[in-house]
């Protein structure tokens, strides 16, 4: 008597398909297993998000011939805003808001006796006079290549914003040690905005959180190096990002005029 074929089990029942990483059923090493567990992990968030798409909307897209590390200065700054951003954490850990003599203490313990936290510190100090050079370059470079016409006009003056938003973090964050030049300086350049035409007076009344300087005052000062200012960069830098993202970048000027003297030739 002939044998029947076995009946076909139902698919919640059928051994799972192997992974990419196993090879016909081959014995696999630790390394592939967690390679292939990785894996795994992605596709299972990914299914569930679809961040595959927009990562490779962001990442895998067309520029203009003749890019070059001039187009980089975007990037540099973007990385000294994530640096201070990850320094300052570390120090408002150790920082006090105290006029009466915490805030200098914190800041000197910081630097004394805090495990690399001189090291830390020097980084978000003279990070922050980085990020204003990276800042002026990447915006001269903006207006020389002429990258801030149209349709750009929207992310140059984001761009502007970012500008004056560093200016006021680097501002807000010179009075925090709290010693004799910083209390001083921060009087002058207070002074210096008061001088304005209408909103002067106003403005100076606000960072000084009255008529004159004392705890409201760094502690307000704090509250905008801290709070307000990171937020305001991090939503427009976003912005400037997905804007960069979406229309492209422009051609060097001189690209632009080998592509214009390439078709005078051949029409002639």
């Amino acid at each position: 008597m002939p044998k029947l074929p076995a009946p076909p089990l139902p698919s919640a029942l059928k051994a799972p398909p192997p992974r990419p990483s196993e090879d016909n059923g081959k014995a696999t090493t630790p390394l592939e297993h967690a390679g292939g567990a990785g894996i795994s992990v992605v596709d299972w968030v990914d299914e569930r998000t679809s961040l595959s798409g927009a990562a490779r909307w962001l990442m895998f897209r067309k520029i203009p011939k003749g890019t070059n590390w001039f187009y980089t200065l975007g990037s540099a700054t973007l990385f000294a805003f994530l640096s201070q951003a990850v320094t300052g954490v570390f120090l408002a850990m150790y920082y006090r808001p105290d006029p009466s003599g915490g805030a200098y203490e914190s800041i000197r313990y910081v630097t004394n006796d805090v495990f690399l936290g001189q090291f830390v510190r020097g980084m978000h100090k003279w990070g922050s006079s980085v990020m204003v050079i990276l800042v002026f370059l990447h915006m001269g470079r903006t207006f020389f290549f002429g990258a801030y016409k149209y349709p750009r006009e929207l992310n140059w003056v984001i761009g502007v914003v970012l500008l004056i938003l560093t200016m006021v973090m680097s501002f807000t964050g010179y009075l925090l040690p709290f010693d004799q030049r910083a209390y001083w300086a921060t009087i002058v350049g207070v002074n210096i905005n008061g001088t304005g035409p209408l909103v002067g007076p106003y403005l100076s009344d606000f960072l000084r959180g009255g008529s004159e300087f004392g705890a409201t005052t760094l502690s307000r000062f704090y509250a905008i190096h801290m709070l307000l200012i990171p937020g305001l960069l991090a939503a427009l830098i976003g912005a400037h990002l997905y804007l960069v993202t979406k229309l492209g970048t422009t051609a060097p000027p001189w690209a632009k005029a080998e592509t214009r003297t390439e078709l005078r030739e051949t029409e002639v």
